[in-house]
């Protein structure tokens, strides 16, 4: 039975952020897909979330490879470290400092493949930093901006939005007009991304 979600009428407006002349969209490093995708998705989501890890590794390769692969959809993740995952922020302020690298996606991927690892640490920090290797990323670069905390602003504000779009759990989607709780299989999402491609798609 597929979920059914509620029509939401402001969310996407208080998660995009405000944007000056001659600025850089601060969105486009956590971003995949086509700018121009008929269907854009915001992702709600916290790296420690065991709910999180699960639509990551089990849902969304699928949906990447049928939907954005294919420019039908964009996908934004946005952050929304939850307040007892003790060591979500600090995973969030990793995947950023290693966006302004341009390695957002692949720090994404690390960190929920090694969710069980570095979860429960009392300090993640030199892992964290460990995998920078892995993402070919300047270590040195990484290791100012985790220590100077340069990220953390932006995944407050990202919090912030998120908790007024209506998210207050992980992970929650924002689909074109409506929220979607909780971590589904492929065969939820198929009916629900097919659905408004077709609607956004018929528009004139």
């Amino acid at each position: 039975m597929h979920r059914r979600f509620p029509v939401v009428l402001l969310p996407v407006l208080v998660l995009l952020p405000a944007i000056g002349r001659g600025q850089t969209d601060p969105l486009v490093s956590r971003t995949k897909g086509a700018a121009n995708a008929p269907v854009t998705v915001y992702e709600m989501s916290d790296f420690q979330c065991p709910f999180c890890k699960r639509h990551a590794e089990q849902t969304f390769p699928a949906l990447d490879q049928e939907y954005i692969a294919t420019g039908k959809v964009r996908w934004i993740y946005i952050n929304l470290p939850l307040p007892m995952h003790r060591n979500a922020a600090p995973a969030a302020e990793f995947a950023m400092c290693a966006a302004r690298q341009g390695k957002f996606w692949p720090a994404h991927d690390l960190l929920f493949r090694h969710q069980s690892t570095w979860a429960e640490r009392t300090n993640p920090s030199l892992f964290f930093l460990s995998l920078a290797d892995s993402l070919r990323a300047t270590k040195d670069k990484m290791r100012t901006c985790l220590e100077q905390g340069e990220t953390r602003e932006e995944i407050k504000d990202d919090a912030a939005g998120a908790m007024r779009a209506g998210a207050n759990s992980t992970p929650t989607f924002y689909v074109e007009g409506g929220l979607l709780t909780g971590a589904f299989p492929p065969e939820v999402w198929r009916p629900i991304l097919d659905s408004v491609y077709r609607a956004r798609r018929a528009k004139p």
